[in-house]
């Protein structure tokens, strides 16, 4: 490895001195580490700005919402990003705060490998985005459910009383998805969960749905609207009788682990211990 990005916690404080940490396991490397305008300016550091694609790795310092905003920058770039946990949960990442000494060397040298994920593209109102770990429809008034309708490869599947719908990349399989009783998906699964937030039913069920079939979600409710987000942000709202439409998109988020870091790994350690 020749140059290393950093990317680090919206809050600076909150990583405390593990910048040096970071600099010294580098220099022992031979690695160049390199930052972007907004880390420069976040710790004061008096250098010239890089940008993250001149890098062959990016080292993200936070926890799984450093990491989705890590990963959501690098699309299209090809460089993969690997996460050091200062976070609560951390599923996204691969080496603990205390293990940042003893395993930054293995990084440094080439020893993790990439792990492919796929995104979800949404489409609402002629916009475009993409979302890393989920797209959301929820109801834009607080209390009041919605009804949806929707659709998968142009196949109706009836409608649905609820306070929303959730459609999951694997890696957000574990989060907002898991917390309403959805499906895990493994990484390596290139495919969507489909899950509705608290529905009104004792028969709802999530689905699992494969790459090249459009997910459509209809706003049926008469006088409210349904708030669409991607990864947390808000894009717009399904006024009722609108749709938007999720699939599974082009572009891929790259992941760097370390071997024996796996997902079920992960999965072991965060949700069974």
């Amino acid at each position: 490895m020749r140059r290393a990005a950093v990317l680090t916690h919206g809050r600076a404080e909150a990583i405390g001195p593990a910048l040096q940490r970071v600099e010294a396991a580098a220099h022992d490397a031979g690695v160049e580490l390199v930052f972007p305008q907004d880390e420069l300016s976040k710790h004061d550091i008096d250098e010239a700005p890089h940008d993250l694609a001149d890098a062959d790795l990016v080292l993200v310092l936070g926890g799984d919402g450093t990491m989705l905003r890590a990963l959501y920058r690098l699309l299209g770039t090809g460089i993969p990003a690997i996460g050091v946990n200062f976070g609560r949960v951390g599923f996204l990442t691969a080496i603990a705060e205390s293990d940042l000494d003893s395993q930054l060397p293995r990084v440094f040298a080439g020893e993790h490998r990439v792990i492919e994920l796929p995104t979800l593209e949404l489409e609402l109102d002629g916009q475009r985005r993409f979302a890393v770990n989920d797209v959301v429809a929820a109801s834009a008034t607080v209390g009041r459910m919605v009804e949806l309708s929707w659709t998968v490869g142009g196949e109706p599947l009836g409608r649905q009383a609820c306070d929303g719908i959730i459609c999951a990349t694997p890696p957000g399989s574990t989060a907002y998805n898991l917390s309403n009783g959805g499906p895990v998906l493994v990484w390596g699964l290139d495919a969507m969960a489909v899950t509705f937030i608290a529905p009104h039913s004792l028969h709802a069920r999530s689905m699992v749905v494969p790459r090249g079939l459009d997910v459509v979600v209809t706003n049926e409710t008469p006088h409210v609207a349904a708030t669409v987000l991607f990864d947390g942000r808000q894009l717009g709202e399904i006024p009722p009788g609108g749709s938007a439409v999720v699939r599974l998109g082009e572009q891929r988020t790259l992941l760097a682990t370390l071997p024996e870091v796996t997902f079920f790994h992960r999965y072991r350690n965060t949700f069974t211990s």
